[in-house]
């Protein structure tokens, strides 16, 4: 029994683990590899060839950097089944055909920018969006705690990790050669509290192996009842300056999160009249998911429907579809707030609104969500001096604003929190989805209390059980 960690290992983008099992191998996750362009194409483009001899494939949840290469594997002749939620399968159904159309555009921008320069070789899409379909064609949905057989002799189980709609926990019941070993994959976990979302769940029972992500292990978020609190600050200072706020926002939990709160705000009273702009179409659509599957909502906000009609929606909001309207937010003049993807600010038409808005001074770009190594995301919550944006040097003269508060990763002591209800019986944790210094940091807390904690190199083969 090994197991081989081919992405966001010592990383956090790019989420793939292989296990190889008597009955056959396994993929955890197949994502999306963001960061430097050109090492993120010739990664992407290219699966590692024991993600492509998968068996059988399971998947935590949507977001990009773990679901994104999905369509490339299925392209490569993978031929098993993909397990996952029934709410994650409706995401994917939307994000992935977005992320086939963004490579599309992409392209074409590209071919024809340098369509003059004799030495540019064409660039094509990874996957097309026929690809995504016999991708979608794959998918098994498998509700949560419901248990299912990915291979011969292996039972699989979903947690709720609540970190976005759909999010799991994947439990693995492992039978060889007379012996049975448990092993957990935590995915991305969430925060006790967020809005929306159920509390991520904690595992019980004897635990042998724990592959855990870390990509905050070396910090405390700011609590999150603090997070209406901050966006009332940031938004009234802003107007205050006659300026707007520009968010990049995960189309996926992050977007929703922040129409919710902003529901609380109006509906309180908390915010004087400001027109707050949605301006994504996938956001758009993932929202109608979110509606589909109340079932995964909390107490609150299931209370919260109930008494209202309507969680994600609020007098001011406006929701852009066409390119025509989103090219009509350029215009605008007086305070106003403009939420858009990608999340990381690589892409999509937050990139419009980050180039018109980032040298006015009177301006905030507030960040709300993780963002990778070597994203324009990363160099803005960063504050540098100057910020490239479609290969044009730009002054950062905006005020930037990071809240924490709105975080949907576990932090440090979440963290400790989880490893704790795994059990000092569990042999190791791999630390995953995290950069070394986070990592570093959750081992050494980890260690001082006793548990066996490592952060694997990408690439890095691990034999499971010799230690027994």
């Amino acid at each position: 029994m090994k197991i081989k960690f081919l992405g966001a290992a010592q990383e956090v983008t790019g989420s793939m683990h292989v296990l190889e099992l008597e009955a056959g191998s396994l993929l955890i996750d197949c994502g999306f590899y963001q960061g430097r362009r050109a090492e993120a194409r010739e990664r992407n483009q290219e699966l590692p060839g024991e993600v492509e001899a998968a068996d059988a494939a399971i998947l935590s949840h949507a977001h990009i950097d773990h679901s994104g290469s999905l369509p490339t594997l299925v392209k490569s002749g993978f031929a098993g089944r993909i397990y996952t939620t029934p709410a994650t399968r409706d995401l994917c159904d939307y994000m992935l055909r977005d992320s086939a159309r963004i490579q599309k555009a992409d392209a074409a921008y590209l071919n024809r920018k340098f369509a003059e320069d004799p030495d540019f070789e064409p660039v094509l899409p990874i996957y097309e969006e026929q690809d995504v379909e016999r991708a979608l064609d794959r998918f098994v949905s498998v509700p949560y705690h419901q248990t299912f057989e990915p291979l011969p002799g292996v039972t699989a189980t979903l947690l709720d990790a609540g970190h976005i709609l759909g999010s799991a926990q994947i439990l693995l019941e492992i039978r060889e050669r007379g012996q049975t070993t448990r092993m957990l994959f935590s995915g991305d976990l969430g925060r006790k509290g967020l809005p929306i979302l159920r509390d991520p769940e904690l595992p019980s029972g004897r635990l042998d192996y724990v592959v855990m992500e870390s990509t905050y292990g070396d910090r405390v978020h700011d609590p999150v009842g603090q997070m209406r609190d901050d966006l009332e600050r940031v938004i009234r200072d802003t107007m205050a300056r006659g300026g707007k706020v520009i968010v990049p926002a995960f189309a996926v939990g992050r977007t929703q999160e922040l129409i919710y709160a902003l529901s609380e705000l109006v509906r309180a009273g908390r915010l004087p009249p400001v027109p707050v702009y949605f301006d994504s179409p996938l956001a758009i659509d993932v929202t109608e998911v979110f509606r589909r599957h109340s079932e995964c909502f909390d107490v609150e906000t299931r209370a919260f429907l109930h008494d209202n009609g309507e969680v994600f929606g609020f007098a001011g909001a406006h929701f852009i579809s066409s390119s025509e309207e989103s090219i009509r937010l350029n215009e605008l003049r007086g305070p106003a707030v403009i939420i858009s993807a990608s999340g990381m600010a690589e892409a999509g038409r937050i990139l419009h609104h980050l180039r018109n808005n980032v040298e006015d001074p009177r301006n905030t770009i507030l960040i709300v969500g993780f963002m990778a190594q070597h994203t324009l995301g990363r160099r803005l919550a960063e504050r540098r001096p100057k910020v490239k944006i479609w290969g044009v040097e730009r002054e950062l003269r905006a005020h930037v604003e990071v809240l924490s508060s709105f975080s949907a990763h576990a932090d440090r002591d979440d963290l400790l929190r989880y490893a704790e209800a795994c059990g000092a019986s569990t042999r190791r944790f791999f630390l995953v989805h995290g950069e070394p210094a986070p990592q570093h940091a959750l081992i050494a807390a980890m260690t001082q209390r006793g548990f066996a904690a490592y952060a694997p190199e990408r690439g890095e083969t691990v034999e499971l059980g010799s230690e027994r």
